[in-house]
């Protein structure tokens, strides 16, 4: 299915039908904020193999952008059963997401992590100690660290649950956080890949969008709402 309206239009059936909606994003949902990639053009690993410098990330002067609050929508819609996100750029908690429907498989910058009993605390409390005794370090995951284990098995534990299961903006090369839609796609689950750019998955999803997230899912979400209100009428 080529003709973008016909696929966006497939995508809202589809969350209107949807018992168990996940939504799992990486940093593609974050570049329309002004924040580099990590495999675009541009990206911070592209610049890096090509012997350039990143880009900085400007993380305190960005704001969530239209893709961040249509997942908002799907929220307050009721129909959001958890969202996965791979980005520690904290858009999705200043977009309105609750806390309890969010795992941050590596981290977010604006939050420190005990050493010892795992409890995350605001940077902006200035503490240094936890209760238990245990330092607090930075939350953000570094490479060839463990992903925080409560995080990772409420997201394996969500996705084996879901029958709708959308990748917003990831390439899907990161392990583990890529068995996630493998393990959407194994339950039974429908999936839909939007970013730009291949993934592994492109030839086992059910619906693929390789335009701006900003040009799909607020549009779906509208047509999401259409549905819902004829619906009830």
């Amino acid at each position: 299915m080529r003709n973008l309206e016909e696929r966006i239009y497939r995508l809202a059936q589809w969350m209107f039908d949807a018992k168990y909606l996940v939504v799992f994003t990486g940093a593609g949902i974050s570049t329309e904020s002004g924040l580099p990639d990590f495999r675009g053009p541009d990206g911070i690993w592209t610049r890096q193999a090509k012997g350039l410098a990143p880009k900085p990330r400007p993380f305190s002067s960005v704001e969530p952008n239209a893709g961040h609050r249509a997942i908002v929508e799907l929220q307050s819609l009721g129909k959001l059963k958890f969202l996965i996100s791979q980005n520690v750029d904290n858009l999705h908690l200043r977009s309105g997401i609750r806390p309890d429907l969010l795992a941050e498989l590596h981290g977010n910058i604006t939050k420190l992590r005990c050493q010892r009993c795992r409890t995350q605390f605001d940077q902006s409390l200035g503490l240094m100690i936890c209760s238990c005794g245990g330092q607090l370090v930075s939350s953000v995951v570094n490479f060839g660290d463990p992903l925080p284990q409560k995080e990772l098995n409420d997201s394996f534990w969500h996705s084996a649950h879901s029958d709708l299961f959308i990748v917003v903006g990831s390439s899907l090369v990161v392990s583990p956080a890529n068995e996630m839609p493998r393990i959407a796609l194994q339950s039974g689950a429908q999936l839909v890949i939007i970013n730009q750019g291949e993934t592994p998955l492109d030839k086992n999803c059910h619906l693929r969008f390789e335009e701006r997230i900003g040009s799909v899912l607020p549009p779906a979400v509208e047509k999401l709402k259409e549905l819902r209100k004829n619906a009830s009428s």
